[in-house]
């Protein structure tokens, strides 16, 4: 998969996972390695979501969605560093790190653009946006356990779709088609292509199954009974929904941009992360 040019930055952000003191103590060391090649070191998360060029993230998938939230759709490169199992889109093992920073630095290391979806939540019909925010891997409207099954009436670019009865549905991007989605059956997509996934989520009906539409359309999602039901973002928990609300997907003009580890590619990560070929 060829990638496309990662300019050379000069301020570079890094975005640590906070809960490990391996992180934060790596974090340290590449502070360090930075500074003597001249470049300025962002720590600051409002200094990172502005200035940074490059940003460096020390977790995992996790992580990596924190630290594009706080870039706001800016086009910066992130470089993801797992310091952990393999991740998806944290590529990198901590081995390869320094290697890798210098072929940003170099000029020679190369992205991987990865689509984002815009969300609007719509309050009782209404046509103001109670919320408008982007996510990079899926957006979930899920009940609560003890709640009924929740019926969502699924509209693509206004042509009625289908009325799921179900815990919910999942609408992921190709990035995200590796995460909640998968365990909800859903097909995995190659990161870069263009499709969003529609994933119901333990529905009624076993006919009902996963659909995979193109990404210039608009999803529409109405809640349809008086079921307990929550909007996800990213993993985040976000508002509850109530009869009535309608939730809104389409692509972001934004995208994420990912740097690419060469001696890595997808379908070396599914092998990895999903154990194929073993017994």
């Amino acid at each position: 998969m060829a990638g496309h040019p990662c300019s050379i930055p000069r301020r570079v952000g890094i975005v640590p996972k906070f809960s490990s003191a391996e992180a934060t103590e790596t974090a340290h060391y590449v502070a360090q390695f930075l500074l003597t090649k001249g470049v300025e070191v962002l720590t600051d998360e409002a200094a990172i979501g502005s200035d940074a060029e490059l940003v460096v993230v020390l977790g995992g998938d996790g992580t990596l969605i924190h630290a594009a939230a706080l870039l706001g759709g800016r086009p910066v490169p992130i470089l993801g560093v797992n310091m952990g199992s393999l991740g998806f889109m944290t590529e990198t093992p901590q081995s390869e790190m320094y290697p890798m920073l210098e072929a940003v630095l170099a000029g020679t290391a190369t992205v991987s653009p990865r689509m984002k979806l815009r969300v609007h939540l719509h309050q009782g019909g209404s046509p103001e946006r109670a919320l408008d925010t982007e996510v990079l891997n899926d957006v979930v409207i899920s009940k609560s356990p003890f709640s009924r099954m929740a019926e969502l009436d699924i509209r693509c670019s206004r042509q009625y779709v289908t009325t799921f009865k179900a815990d919910g549905v999942i609408v992921a991007t190709p990035t995200g088609s590796t995460a909640y989605a998968l365990a909800a059956m859903g097909p995995i997509l190659f990161p870069t292509m263009r499709g969003v996934v529609l994933a119901p989520i333990c529905p009624h009906t076993l006919t009902q199954r996963p659909l995979v539409v193109p990404d210039d359309e608009t999803l529409d999602i109405l809640l349809m009974n008086d079921a307990e039901v929550f909007l996800t973002l990213d993993g985040k928990k976000g508002p509850a929904l109530r009869r009535g609300d309608r939730v809104q997907v389409k692509q972001s003009y934004n995208r994420v941009l990912l740097v690419h580890n060469a001696r890595l590619d997808f379908f070396a990560i599914l092998r990895a992360k999903l154990r194929w070929g073993e017994r």
